[in-house]
């Protein structure tokens, strides 16, 4: 990833005004003490559909602009949506929180859903002056299918600069479609079956027929040294994305000399409780923490 100074956007970005109503609180998951969040931004319109966003704030006013991450949300590529944000507890600590629809693999093939990551990562950058954010600091953060997302937004080169991040957080995402099980030929699979495959919908073909496409969409590939840092979580015991994706990513951003850390979550699953703990919590805020936060902001401390 060529991230650039990104001086220019940066500055254009931070335009003086204010846009957007507080949601009601009463709309979905009850909100973390201390957030509030503007639903239903609209941040592109591809072939004439609307794309969405949530922004989570702190509640009250900070003195600096926020650090901003993105949450992507995972799904297999067919389904999820941006409500119910499991993010949207960073907003309390002084983060701004972009929660994200994207076009589904069945509204659109591949590279719909990234083009759509990097929309929003643009807009945010757009209107940074209108919600006090810090466009020079953008973090992406999203789990199994996000997390997939997520990570070729810090691997892919962007079009532009101002789809660039600075920090990624991903949680169980598959980094390498061709070796993912449900995509490679065995005695258990049938061509049907690999046709019907998640990576088969999002790349519009069997995994296996398409091995160009693929490693376009997997992150494992894109790697190099100028990529930002990346925080990987996965679950040991993981039954739907097996635990060496992860492994295998790690090593080669490793390789590569990009900043990285693998954190096995211990009787972790694909998701659930054991990502909901204390201790998750602070390892992802510390790793935002150190990635976004200018020093200046950090000698203050925690908003």
């Amino acid at each position: 990833m060529k991230t650039g100074l990104l001086l220019a956007v940066v500055s254009a970005a931070f335009a003086v005004g204010v846009h957007g109503q507080a949601a009601p609180k009463g709309k979905g998951k009850k909100l973390p003490e201390g957030v509030r969040v503007l639903r239903d931004l609209e941040y592109a319109k591809p072939g004439g559909k609307p794309l969405l966003l949530d922004l989570y704030l702190p509640e009250k006013p900070s003195a600096a602009a926020l650090p901003v991450v993105v949450w992507v949300h995972g799904g297999g590529w067919n389904k999820g949506s941006k409500d119910n944000c499991p993010a949207a507890w960073l907003a309390g600590d002084g983060f701004a929180v972009a929660s994200i629809n994207y076009r589904l693999s069945t509204e659109g093939p591949w590279p719909a859903q990234i083009d759509d990551c990097h929309a929003a990562v643009r807009w945010l950058r757009e209107h940074a002056g209108e919600y006090k954010i810090d466009g020079g600091h953008v973090g992406a953060w999203g789990g199994s299918a996000g997390g997939h997302l997520v990570a070729i937004m810090g691997t892919r080169n962007p079009s532009d600069a101002a789809e660039a991040v600075q920090a990624v957080c991903d949680w169980y995402g598959p980094a390498d479609l061709l070796t993912m099980p449900n995509n490679v030929p065995s005695e258990k699979r049938s061509p049907d079956a690999l046709a019907k495959s998640n990576g088969a919908i999002l790349l519009g073909a069997a995994v296996k027929d398409v091995p160009d496409k693929a490693k376009d969409a997997s992150a494992i590939y894109h790697v190099s040294a100028d990529d930002p840092p990346f925080l990987i979580m996965h679950g040991d015991e993981d039954p739907q994305v097996p635990i060496e994706q992860s492994r295998r990513f790690y090593q080669t951003l490793k390789s590569a000399g990009v900043p990285v850390t693998l954190e096995v979550v211990k009787g972790g699953g694909h998701g659930g409780p054991a990502f909901q703990t204390e201790q998750v919590k602070g390892t992802v805020k510390a790793f935002f923490e150190k990635t976004l936060r200018p020093p200046e902001a950090n000698s203050r401390g925690s908003r």
